[in-house]
């Protein structure tokens, strides 16, 4: 993930990853025989974990809620699976296999965004806002990713907890 983050996909070869992760490139290929199996593999096991992690949060507020979720979405993690979003658009192969994943993980990051805010999804409006909350922070990694932009993502995420406190009641 890391070599995705760094060299972006045309600079992420199986033996670049191979000589960081300390192995043959024989024995990388014999995990993943290509790259693409690879990477989308690195991008889902990481995916898991970050499930996972989320979903250990201790929760304390909504506010803490928006802060972590923005978290997953302005480090290395996304900027690898960004890398694969790029690369996916025009590699034909690749795409169906990061479409498939991408959707799997983003359902079930709101999932667990609406479980975390305790959010009741049958009242009109509940998964319009965890949802846009989820595009926010995407949109502020975007943002992240040629420049620092803490300071003003600090006051956007302030805003947009209140705005979750309000909308989901």
């Amino acid at each position: 993930m890391a070599c995705l983050a760094e060299h972006g996909w045309a600079g992420s070869t199986v033996s670049v990853v191979a000589e960081r992760a300390g192995v043959s490139r024989g024995a990388a290929q014999h995990h993943f025989p290509t790259r693409e199996d690879l990477f989308t593999g690195a991008v889902e096991y990481v995916a898991e974990e970050r499930s996972a992690a989320l979903r250990a949060l201790p929760v304390q507020g909504r506010a803490e809620v928006v802060a972590a979720l923005v978290d997953l979405y302005t480090g290395p993690l996304f900027r690898a699976a960004l890398q694969l979003w790029v690369a996916a658009s025009n590699e034909a192969q690749l795409r169906p296999r990061v479409t498939e994943l991408e959707a799997r993980v983003g359902r079930e990051t709101h999932r667990i965004a609406v479980e975390l805010l305790g959010a009741d999804e049958s009242r009109p409006g509940t998964r319009e806002t965890v949802q846009g909350l989820l595009d926010m922070a995407r949109g502020l990694g975007l943002a992240n990713l040629l420049t620092d932009d803490t300071v003003r993502r600090e006051r956007v995420v302030a805003q947009w907890a209140a705005l979750v406190e309000e909308g989901l009641g």
